[in-house]
């Protein structure tokens, strides 16, 4: 789980709203301020599809460096490009349409996504609490990845109707959605099937910050 805010990305700018849920994968790259693992370096240029199609076209590439006749035919078929393109995007980078109702039970799915919606509205009121919000929305956008074989990759942020915009979130609030978002039995996986099992990889929970209770905020001012 990758949390969007001014102080985690090295590419601030991308954070900028126009209309609310701001979308980020197929519309702008991400890179984490500080030191990144190989494994999530790597997994982050798999988003780019230049690669991947590169990737993909490689064996042709191959083929026509070791037989040398078959360059020009190869470099003229570009009907054979396009299948394995779309093999290799379709097919073998996202779930087909047949495959996806029997990822996951359909009761499951709803039971795991109300959890999400818990979850979320828990952060999100903790967050409104703790800043004194007395009206306006809050969204907090939960982003996945739409690629299956990879490990998934989640872009969360807290997005307000008031800009709109990506709020910049303090330390001890994005301490709150690692604390709350993702807790057993729903983890990103979990939420990675369920969104392939119905094409949607965008999740977009609101609150009324008018709906937080006294309670929440007396809580958030102990703290």
């Amino acid at each position: 789980m990758l949390i969007l805010t001014r102080d985690t990305v090295r590419n601030p700018t991308i954070l900028k709203v126009r209309q609310l849920p701001r979308k980020f994968f197929g519309r702008v790259t991400v890179w984490p301020k500080g030191k990144i693992g190989a494994g999530l370096f790597l997994r982050i240029l798999a988003e780019f599809q230049t690669l991947r199609y590169s990737t993909a076209l490689l064996p042709l590439i191959v083929i026509a460096l070791i037989w040398n006749g078959t360059a020009l035919p190869l470099s003229q078929a570009p009907l054979l490009m396009l299948v394995i393109l779309w093999l290799v995007e379709m097919r073998l980078l996202r779930v087909p349409e047949k495959r996806r109702a029997g990822l996951i039970d359909a009761a499951e799915a709803e039971r795991g996504l109300d959890l999400l919606q818990v979850q979320a509205r828990q952060a999100l009121t903790r967050i409104a609490a703790g800043r004194g919000l007395k009206a306006g929305q809050l969204h907090l956008v939960v982003e996945q990845s739409e690629l299956r074989p990879f490990p998934p990759l989640t872009y969360v942020s807290v997005q307000s109707e008031d800009g709109p915009e990506v709020l910049d979130l303090a330390p001890e609030e994005r301490q709150i959605l690692r604390d709350t978002l993702f807790q057993p039995p729903l983890d990103e996986r979990r939420l990675h099937t369920i969104n392939s099992a119905q094409n949607v990889f965008l999740r977009d929970v609101a609150l009324d910050a008018r709906g937080v209770s006294a309670h929440a905020r007396l809580s958030a001012a102990l703290v």
